[in-house]
């Protein structure tokens, strides 16, 4: 695999449920290289978690620490690199992400709600989870896309199976 910038060897993007964290992991450890969650980067910079940190501080200040970890870990960060699912809300963090390679893990509603259940680890599903899914699917879904230069649909897909077709699609790109 070659790229033509600095920084991580691919960057995973895509929606609550897609298995970013997990492919990420996953793939890290066939490749043989370091993983990075921004989320986590986020967690540990606070020394709160994200459901606090939407809990007390709102989610416009929690955009604002993930718009700087994205832009941190794009800069210095040479493995897989998981951003959290809303990243890409971010104007800046999309041109950010231009020069990278991107990876849209893509899910499909029903797969989605199965996936994050009634998780109170994500501060915006608490409620009707299916339909607050449903809208931010619609919502980010064409931001997904429009960073994305690999695109794969998790839903009939074990983790493992995503990381085998994401190998054989980083394999045929240049």
């Amino acid at each position: 695999m070659t790229r033509s910038v600095q920084g991580p060897t691919l960057v995973i993007v895509g929606p609550p449920g897609a298995g970013k964290t997990t492919v990420a992991s996953l793939l890290a450890d066939r490749l043989g290289i370091a993983v990075r969650d921004t989320d986590e980067d986020i967690e540990t910079s606070t020394g709160m978690t994200v459901a606090d940190i939407f809990v007390e501080r709102g989610e416009a200040e929690f955009r604002q620490l993930e718009e700087h970890a994205v832009q941190h870990a794009l800069d210095e960060h040479p493995g897989i690199l998981a951003l959290g699912g809303g990243a890409v809300l971010s104007a800046s963090t999309r041109a950010a992400l231009g020069p990278h390679r991107v990876l849209y893990l893509e899910v499909g509603l029903a797969q989605a709600v199965r996936r994050v259940g009634l998780s109170a680890s994500r501060p915006l599903l608490v409620g009707n989870v299916r339909a607050t899914l449903k809208r931010l699917l619609d919502e980010r879904a064409p931001l997904y896309r429009e960073v994305a230069d690999l695109t794969i649909a998790t839903d009939d897909l074990e983790p493992k199976g995503v990381v085998d077709r994401v190998l054989a699609q980083l394999e045929g790109t240049p």
